[in-house]
């Protein structure tokens, strides 16, 4: 049989991370769930999901009418309060003056003493009942607690909302500050021992495009009972164009790098489950075959794969014509 012309390459040492690849959540470092504080109908939603919003800006408003009606009752209550405050002052102004005088006995200036004590404490205790109905005025208007993007709203205008429970698990809304992520990764416990801080990862979308290279800064002491896994987080500098809060990524963690077997795509052959390579061979007659090596492959290394098992660096593996070969044929080499 006449000899195939064929591409050869010597494979080579290469150092190659071992890694491991989890699914991951991005979350806000500075997250606020908007709950109602009041109960009420909700008459306005004045923003959208995504919306980018500013510190104590109006988010939506409830029905405000009814606390209104009490603070304006509360405030007509603190005048009179305030009128009785002002007679008592004046009263008790002349009694002394009366009493300097010679003119009034002592407990007749007494009695406007106690008067107007007692006109004050009402006053004040009036006022401060004004104040805090104000303040709870305030709550029916709620507002975005610092600069960033508004997440799902679940309700809708005309909806009951109670401070009691809530209106769903999730609340009003949310505001999440926008840029400032980080990686939710669980490592199994398996891997705890492995685990530490500064292990680099690589985080990619669900297609596996590469979007951040980062590095662990907080791993969990505690093991999640639900998951069974270890918390660790990495920072995400992404911008939220890029990565958004609750989104599921891949992140993969590099434990370690060891020199290993790297060989070019092109020479991998799959057929019936296996993968090999063909392996240069020269015999005795100084002719050479191309011979068929079953291969365990590692991790991708650019366009090359890591070999865990089934050749040595400095073998001559076939990058050409692969698919035309079989096990035992002749061939000639053409280094590549």
């Amino acid at each position: 049989m006449q000899a195939m012309p064929v591409k050869t390459v010597a494979v080579s040492l290469q150092p190659v991370a071992q890694s491991s690849e989890y699914m991951a959540t991005v979350k806000s470092r500075r997250s606020a769930t908007i709950l109602p504080q009041v109960n009420g109908i909700l008459t306005k939603i004045l923003v959208h999901s995504g919306q980018h919003v500013k510190a104590g800006q109006v988010l939506m408003e409830i029905d405000p009418r009814q606390q209104q009606a009490t603070v304006a009752s509360q405030g007509a209550t603190e005048r009179q309060k305030k009128a009785l405050l002002d007679y008592t002052t004046v009263e008790l102004d002349r009694q002394k003056k009366l009493f300097a005088a010679g003119v009034t006995a002592r407990n007749a200036m007494d009695q406007a003493q106690q008067a107007y004590d007692n006109a004050k404490a009402d006053y004040e205790a009036s006022r401060g009942t004004r104040d805090m109905q104000e303040q709870t005025l305030g709550y029916y208007t709620l507002r975005a607690p610092f600069d960033g993007i508004v997440g799902d709203i679940p309700v809708h205008v005309g909806d009951y909302v109670s401070s009691a429970i809530g209106t769903t698990s999730s609340g009003l809304t949310t505001v999440d500050q926008a840029g400032d992520l980080e990686a939710y990764i669980y490592i199994p416990t398996e891997r705890s021992s492995e685990a530490r801080v500064g292990l680099a990862v690589e985080l990619s979308d669900t297609s596996g495009k590469l979007l951040e290279k980062t590095k662990i800064d907080f791993l969990s002491p505690q093991v999640d009972p639900t998951l069974q896994g270890i918390l660790a987080k990495a920072p995400v500098h992404a911008t939220p164009e890029i990565m958004r809060n609750a989104q599921l990524i891949k992140a993969r963690v590099i434990w370690s790098t060891k020199p290993m077997v790297v060989v070019p795509v092109l020479a991998i052959t799959r057929q019936g489950g296996q993968t090999f390579v063909y392996v240069l061979r020269k015999q005795p007659n100084g002719q050479y075959i191309a011979a068929q090596s079953p291969v365990t492959l590692g991790e991708a290394v650019g366009n090359s794969y890591s070999i865990m098992a089934g050749l040595n660096a400095g073998d001559q593996v076939v990058v050409s014509s692969t698919q035309f070969l079989v096990n035992g044929m002749p061939v000639s080499p053409i280094p590549g």
